[in-house]
C-alpha cells in the first residue's frame, strides 16, 4: 500500500493490492519481487477458530507469510486441520503465544517437537490476539534497531499482519477481532498505518480498515499481470480472481460520509452509521478493476472471497 496527499484536499490517498496476499507462492528461485508492499511478506496470526471451512485460504497465506504465529488455541486448529492427519505442510510454526488456557497437550507437544517456541503470557487485560500482535511488532522493532546500529541497510518497511480465523463462531469474539483492527491501527489518516496494515480473513471474506481519506482498492488482476510470480509475499498483480463481487463498507467507529466508484450501487457524500444507513451486500461491477472509496472517518471494508 502506498499513500500520497491529494492536491485538492489534505486527505491522503491510499493504494491497496490485497489480492497479492493470496497469490500462489513463487516456484522459481530468484523471481523478481512485486512492486506492491502486500507482496513483500507479512506476519500471519492464526486465531482460535476451526480452519476446515477456509483451509485453502490458510494454505495460500501460510506459503506467502514470512512469520507464522498461533494465538493460543490457534495451534489446536492448525493441528486439527493438518498435523494430526500426517499433513506436514503447516508444521513450520514460529511461535505459540497466549495465556495458554486453550492450548491442548497434543498440539503443544507436536509443535514443540518441531522447534516451535511457546510463550505463556498470563496478562488478563489483553487478548491472545493482542499478545500475538504485540510480539510481532516487538520483533519488528528489534530488527529495525539492529539495522540502525549496523547501518548496513535501509530500515525495514512496516510489517503487515494478517489474521486468519478472525470472524465466525461467537459474536463477542468476532466483534473483538474487529475491535483489534481499530486498536492496532490508531492514529489519523496515514499515521494509522505507520506500523503496518492489518487484515482479517474468514472462510468467506477479507476485512480491513480504511482510515480517513481516499482509497483505491484493486479487486481484479491488472491487465497482462496473469502468471507473474513475486517475492516472499506471493506473485501476481492485483486480485487475480481471488475476490467475489460482494462488498460491504461499515462505519463501526462512528458516523462517516462516503463516496464510492466501481460498485453497482455507488454513493456520493452519503452519510452512513449504525442505526441509520449502511452499505452492505453491494456488488463490484464486472468491468471494475479498482474500487474507490472516499471516507470522512474510519470504516471497515469487507469483500467476499472466491472458493480456493
Amino acid at each position: 500500500m502506498s499513500a500520497t496527499t491529494s492536491q485538492e484536499t489534505d486527505d491522503p490517498t491510499f493504494d491497496w493490492h490485497p489480492g497479492e496476499l493470496l497469490q500462489p507462492a513463487p516456484k522459481a528461485a530468484g523471481a523478481p519481487p512485486q512492486s506492491h508492499p502486500e507482496a513483500a511478506g507479512f506476519a500471519l496470526i492464526v486465531l482460535n477458530q476451526p480452519l476446515h471451512t477456509h483451509l485453502g485460504v490458510t494454505r495460500r497465506l501460510w506459503g506467502n507469510a514470512c512469520l507464522r504465529v498461533a494465538a493460543d488455541g490457534g495451534a489446536n486448529c492448525l493441528f486439527a486441520a493438518a498435523g494430526q492427519h500426517g499433513d506436514t505442510s503447516l508444521d513450520n510454526l514460529d511461535l505459540i503465544i497466549g495465556d495458554l488456557d486453550s492450548l491442548t497437550a497434543p498440539a503443544r507437544a507436536y509443535y514443540e517437537a518441531r522447534g516451535t517456541r511457546v510463550i505463556r503470557d498470563p496478562d488478563q487485560d489483553s487478548t491472545d490476539f493482542g499478545k500475538a500482535v504485540a510480539w510481532v511488532r516487538q520483533q519488528q522493532q528489534q530488527q529495525q534497531q539492529q539495522q540502525q546500529q549496523q547501518q548496513t541497510q535501509s530500515p525495514a518497511a512496516p510489517l503487515d499482519i494478517v489474521a486468519v480465523g478472525g470472524l465466525g463462531g461467537r459474536v463477542d469474539q468476532g466483534l473483538s477481532q474487529l475491535h483489534h483492527l481499530y486498536l492496532f491501527q490508531a492514529g489519523d489518516g496515514a499515521g494509522g498505518y505507520a506500523r503496518g496494515r492489518m487484515y482479517l480473513f474468514s472462510g468467506e471474506s477479507l476485512t480491513f480498515l480504511l482510515k480517513r481519506g481516499r482509497h483505491r482498492i484493486r479487486v481484479r488482476e491488472e491487465p497482462g499481470a496473469a502468471g507473474k510470480e513475486g517475492g516472499c509475499g506471493g506473485g501476481g498483480g492485483g486480485g487475480g480472481g481471488v475476490f467475489d463481487k460482494y462488498v460491504g463498507i461499515l462505519p463501526v467507529a462512528g458516523p462517516s460520509r462516503i463516496t464510492t466508484r466501481g460498485l453497482e450501487w455507488d454513493v456520493q457524500d452519503w452519510e452512513t452509521q449504525f442505526g441509520g444507513r449502511l452499505s452492505t451486500s453491494n456488488h463490484v461491477l464486472p468491468e471494475t478493476e479498482v474500487v474507490e472509496v472516499e471516507t470522512t472517518w474510519d470504516v471497515l471494508f469487507t469483500i467476499a472471497l472466491r472458493e480456493m
